[in-house]
């Protein structure tokens, strides 16, 4: 039996023509949105997804109040590809994607411990596949962030997941991907995360520990999980917060923690990792942020971007009740109505 040591990395080269020989960079008409989605995006399990706190429809239900109240046409939305096998090693390896293979090990990543008793051709079709989805669709929207200024992928922000390890609801490593994809195709070497999720990016943050090419702020609960010591020394700029936290002094800190970025950092891209899971009751972010604290939190980072003439992604990340998804439309609404983004309606 093969040694289960990590495998390292792909080299450069074999990398490189990976991601050039990719199909995931679609060409994209003007008369779409840079708003990405699909319908496979949304997890629906036998039940089984009700066992863990994540509301896995809450992708579709953003997209159906946007639609519903006349913001975003359904003919506007992009839908991205499945990232396949050749995409994912880009930055995992043979090793990791070949454990998801074993029910048991996805079982421990999503943590919901019934998932280790389905037949794994079940678990990659109902539970891998949307997953993989959304991984084509936050690649993809850092080419619409460079040819729009902006993009939305509704849904990834995988935050957990690093090359060799996944866990916290995050099997694939979506915002590794999809910066490793940018270095490559856009011609770009300065990439800014801004990952406001409750909890720590620790996937990320372990992904690009010795890259200067990457800063990472961070804002975050530090009394939850991941409690990753070895990933917070690789945070370029952390803020931690404690539990119950409210929202003037999260908005205060988070226009600091902006200004010194500033002034410490040039992107050329930023992927901003939005969770609402620091709305005031979820259960797992222990915050008490208000969802206006949650839509003017967007509307300062879109106009951090704005600004400076920096293209943005934004990715919806955790949120752990069933208002996220209300509260994730209606601040899209919001910068639809700021005009910090171009939705274009049912009626244009």
């Amino acid at each position: 039996m093969a040694s289960s040591a990590p495998a390292p990395a792909p080299a450069e080269p074999l990398r490189r023509n990976r991601i050039l020989s990719s199909k995931l960079y679609l060409e994209v008409p003007a008369s779409k949105a840079p708003v990405v989605y699909s319908p496979a995006y949304d997890i629906a399990f036998l039940g089984i997804e009700k066992l863990h706190p994540f509301d896995s429809s809450k992708w579709g239900r953003i997209c159906k109040f946007l639609t519903k109240e006349g913001y975003l046409a359904k003919c506007r939305v992009v839908e991205p590809l499945e990232a396949s096998k050749e995409d994912l090693l880009v930055v995992h390896s043979e090793a990791y994607l070949s454990s998801l293979k074993s029910s048991f090990r996805v079982a421990s990543i999503v943590e919901v411990p019934p998932v280790a008793l389905v037949p794994n051709w079940l678990v990659q079709r109902k539970l891998l596949y949307p997953f993989r989805k959304q991984v084509g669709g936050s690649i993809l929207s850092a080419k619409l962030a460079l040819e729009r200024g902006w993009a939305i992928n509704v849904g990834g922000g995988f935050h957990h997941c690093s090359a060799e390890e996944g866990g916290g609801f995050c099997a694939y490593a979506d915002i590794s991907l999809c910066i490793q994809f940018a270095f490559v195709r856009l011609n770009i070497s300065r990439v800014l995360i801004i990952d406001l999720d409750a909890h720590q990016g620790n996937g990320h943050e372990k992904d690009f520990a010795n890259d200067g090419r990457v800063y990472t702020l961070d804002m975050y609960n530090a009394g939850i999980y991941p409690f990753d010591h070895v990933a917070k020394r690789y945070i370029d700029q952390k803020v931690e917060l404690v539990s119950g936290t409210k929202t003037d002094e999260y908005l205060e800190q988070l226009d600091k923690a902006l200004e010194v970025s500033k002034s410490r950092f040039q992107p050329q891209l930023i992927v901003y990792n939005a969770g609402t899971d620091i709305l005031d009751g979820d259960p797992l972010g222990r915050l008490r942020i208000s969802p206006d604290g949650v839509v003017t939190r967007d509307e300062k980072v879109f106009r951090f971007a704005r600004d400076q003439n920096i293209p943005l992604l934004m990715l919806t990340s955790g949120g752990y009740m069933k208002s996220s998804a209300r509260v994730i439309a209606d601040s899209i609404i919001n910068l639809s109505n700021k005009n910090l983004i171009q939705l274009g309606s049912q009626l244009g």
